[in-house]
């Protein structure tokens, strides 16, 4: 099911989705200063284009520890992306996504527009795995969290 809802999703409006990240991704390595970012649209670009089974998830969660996207450092990294692109980007996907939720048929189209639409208003500090993967994380952080406070 999966496969088919990648396709589908590619030819109707994915394609373009994810040009347009590329695009960004092209224009921040242009710019060197711009690399850090220019890798993260490049492979939320990759997302964009076959979103279904995938999710972002904050790697603080995926490892358990803190690097320098998921601290000070990303919170301004988020900021600058804000506003040289991450608007630009969330807004394509907001009105597409608005676009596809006004046909029954195209709501879950919408409700991964959506999400890819919140990953490109902050997508520093998040990183890009399966389904499984990432609820596999939470559920290890949960636990992890239930033991603490046992502990305490």
């Amino acid at each position: 099911m999966r496969m088919v809802a990648n396709f589908l999703w590619f030819v109707l409006n994915g394609f373009w989705m994810g040009l347009g990240w590329w695009f960004f991704g092209a224009v921040a390595a242009i710019t060197i200063v711009g690399l850090p970012w220019a890798r993260a649209c490049f492979v939320i670009g990759q997302m964009a284009f076959l979103p279904f089974g995938r999710e972002a998830i904050n790697r603080r969660d995926l490892t358990g520890r803190d690097d320098l996207g998921t601290g000070s450092i990303g919170v301004l990294g988020n900021i600058i992306w804000f506003a040289c692109a991450g608007f630009w980007l969330a807004l394509g996907h907001v009105l597409w996504g608005v676009a596809n939720c006004i046909t029954i048929i195209g709501i879950p189209f919408g409700l991964q527009h959506f999400k890819l639409a919140g990953l490109a208003l902050f997508p520093v500090g998040q990183a890009i795995v399966t389904r499984d993967v990432a609820q596999a994380a939470r559920d290890q952080r949960a636990s992890a969290t239930v033991r603490a406070y046992r502990k305490g």
